[in-house]
């Protein structure tokens, strides 16, 4: 089977006191290490000078936690995999969750630290990031709506900081769950991601429903954001369907193929019984799942139960899960769902994660982790937070205003022009009559498209 995340150009990898009881699942706090931000870097949560209106981070401060949650007996796929039936064990997921802090805490800022696999031959690559966010300070309120934010293949939340800061600071909590993937170079093992993502995710969501974080959370407010393979993940638990033709579902053991995917699967196997029907806002960045896997089909008819809101963020030269039968398939096939995608235009894969850390810059296989070969990073980053802002505020927090961020006087950003000419070298859109994108700088809108279709009923 060919793998979509083979890095055809260096992409995905990473090495890997409250107690609560939902069924099977069990959850405890782990200590938090606040350390001081290497001097001279700025956290990939803080937008630059240029970016566009909503990038900017909001009132509050960020608040950073862990959590484990302990799974009883839900079935392996890894396992069920390797034995060629269904295995059923225990396990662990561990949580980093962000949420808003009250302004004016003083405590040490977090300074984040994973690894990735290392070029072959060498070791791994360690690297910190420096962040905004407290460890364990005071919420700044609660029943904040709750966003689950899935990583790509072999990567860590750490990555995805530019994203879950940002959002805690305008009164999001984001829970991101640490998913135990594969070793990236052994492609048997693969299809096993195919049903750990989304369990995954599934299980985040039962113990958030179930009193996870308390009235720091308001479960009914609910949205995904999933880069790469999160992206597919967050798809499948929003309702699309696994195809058990798809050439990467069929490598699945016979019995699980017919528990989870076609006609005969088990309802709401991925989708935990009816928790893709409460889910407001979908967000895919990246997102696996198109050819040569076709896990929702070939024609992409799974994807026609997705019902929410949903929100496809691209790079049109993705070279890891494609573009036209990739990321733009996917949104096509989701006809039931109210759906835009945003599209940047000749950037590659790795548009989901922070800009290349201080230590990945000595060899270009650890670069290349983060960068794109076109893009400037922390560009990507600050448009992405724009639109994604734009979108969460409008379908979770009801902010109709954000609709008109959505709402472009053309698809294609490029040439846009300016209506009026006394605003200043430095003017930002109002939107109205502005050919200029709502939000974006003056000059500073080029190489974009935004599509948007109706939900067909």
């Amino acid at each position: 089977m060919s793998d979509p995340h083979t890095r055809h150009t260096p992409v995905l990898a990473a090495r890997r006191a409250l107690t609560f009881a939902l069924g099977v699942m069990a959850c405890v706090s782990l200590p938090v290490l606040a350390q001081t931000a290497p001097a001279g870097q700025r956290a990939p949560s803080v937008p630059d000078i240029d970016a566009p209106e909503l990038a900017a981070l909001g009132p509050d401060a960020a608040g950073m936690t862990t959590r484990i949650i302990a799974v009883h007996d839900q079935v392996d796929p890894l396992a069920s995999l390797a034995a060629g039936h269904e295995v059923h064990a225990d396990r662990v997921l561990h949580l980093r969750i962000w949420y808003p802090a009250k302004p004016g805490v003083t405590s040490p800022l977090v300074t984040y630290t994973a690894s990735l696999t290392g070029e072959p031959g060498h070791p791994d690559a360690r690297f910190t990031v420096p962040g905004i966010a407290h460890a364990n300070a005071e919420p700044a309120g609660e029943r904040f709506p709750v966003v689950v934010l899935s990583h790509g293949y072999n990567n860590d939340p750490v990555m995805l900081s530019w994203l879950g800061e940002n959002l805690a600071t305008k009164g999001y909590v984001v829970v991101a769950p640490e998913h135990r993937d594969p070793p990236i170079w052994d492609r048997s093992k693969t299809p096993a991601a195919l049903l750990a993502r989304p369990l995954d995710i599934v299980d985040v969501i039962k113990v958030l429903r179930g009193g996870l974080l308390g009235r720091l959370v308001d479960p009914a407010r609910l949205g995904l954001i999933g880069y790469s393979m999160g992206g597919y993940g967050v798809l499948a638990v929003a309702g699309a369907g696994l195809d058990p033709k798809s050439p990467a579902v069929a490598a699945l053991p016979v019995d699980l193929v017919a528990a989870y995917a076609g006609k005969g699967a088990r309802a709401g196997a991925l989708t935990a019984a009816g928790i893709d029907s409460g889910i407001r806002a979908v967000v895919a960045i990246s997102p696996a799942g198109g050819a040569p896997w076709w896990a929702f089909g070939a024609d992409g008819a799974g994807l026609g139960s997705v019902r929410a809101p949903l929100l496809v963020v691209a790079g049109s030269a993705d070279r890891t899960v494609g573009y036209e039968k990739g990321p733009a398939a996917l949104y096509a096939a989701a006809v039931h769902a109210d759906r835009h995608l945003l599209v940047l235009v000749a950037a590659g894969h790795d548009i989901g994660t922070n800009p290349p850390p201080a230590e990945m810059h000595g060899r270009l296989w650890d670069f290349d982790w983060f960068a794109d070969p076109v893009w400037r990073k922390d560009r990507i980053n600050a448009i992405a937070t724009h639109m994604i802002t734009a979108f969460l505020d409008y379908r979770l927090k009801g902010d109709a205003t954000r609709a008109a961020y959505l709402a472009v006087p053309a698809e294609n950003s490029d040439h846009a022009g300016w209506e009026g000419a006394a605003d200043g070298y430095a003017a930002m859109s109002a939107g109205g009559s502005n050919p200029t994108w709502k939000g974006f700088w003056r000059g500073h809108q080029d190489g974009l498209i935004l599509r948007h279709d109706a939900a067909v009923p």
